[in-house]
């Protein structure tokens, strides 16, 4: 990678980290798009898995009494059977294939979130292993499996203060079958070591963010971002096919 690339993918890095750490959602989202393009879609989203699931371990620090490990059971059980699909696709389509893919599954999934979809079979512990399922496969192929997180928890009445911890253990989890089932990507140290400035720096950055940045402007802040990625993502998709 060049030195403008390199630095490029640290700024991705701290922007992601800050809005992930000020709305609690929005890591992979926001930063996915711009790793795929910048490293591929294999080493993109890779990457995209390991930094989410450390901003994720970094959030749950402080929220892991909330968790609810019952409801979360269907949710990481399903996922744990799709992730291994999800990886398999990755390695095995060409590149326009999958960023089209991604690109259209970031800007669908980006605007039914906006859009606070009501899909009554996301309900129950059959909504759960939906959702689960769904997610398990958007976050190994394409790096993005929160949508259909929470897609579940908008349908499963879920406030604020439930689906932020919930879906921090969430993220711990479903990162780290991902990075089991592909391994780790495969940078040199000087992207390593502007990963983990971006993480520090952008962890840092989105706390104090988000005592300043009301919850709904955060997370609509968020959106927008990640539904540019997606259409950027989808229109190189497309060019190349």
């Amino acid at each position: 990678m060049s030195e403008t690339a390199d630095l490029l993918l640290g700024c991705t890095i701290l922007l992601g980290a800050s809005v992930q750490r000020m709305s609690g959602i929005g890591f992979a989202l926001v930063a996915a798009p711009v790793l795929v393009l910048l490293l591929g879609p294999a080493q993109g989203v890779l990457l995209s898995n390991c930094a989410a699931g450390v901003i994720s371990a970094i959030g749950l620090t402080e929220g892991w009494r909330r968790v609810r490990p019952t409801a979360m059971l269907p949710l990481v059980a399903a996922a744990a059977c799709t992730v291994p699909v999800g990886s398999w696709v990755v390695t095995r389509l060409p590149e326009p294939v999958l960023l089209t893919g991604m690109g259209a599954l970031v800007a669908a999934s980006v605007l039914l979130v906006m859009g606070g979809t009501r899909v009554p079979a996301l309900r129950g512990v059959r909504g759960a292993v939906a959702a689960g399922a769904a997610s398990g496969f958007m976050n190994s192929s394409a790096g993005v499996g929160g949508p259909a997180l929470s897609l579940y928890a908008v349908n499963a009445d879920w406030t604020a203060q439930e689906f932020v911890p919930n879906a921090q253990f969430y993220g711990v989890v479903v990162n780290a079958l991902s990075i089991a089932a592909k391994g780790v990507p495969h940078l040199t140290p000087v992207p390593w070591l502007l990963v983990g400035a971006g993480i520090a720096a952008g962890s840092v950055i989105g706390k104090a963010l988000a005592q300043r940045v009301p919850e709904h402007r955060a997370r609509q802040t968020v959106l927008l971002l990640s539904l540019a990625g997606g259409i950027t993502t989808l229109a190189k998709g497309l060019w190349g096919l």
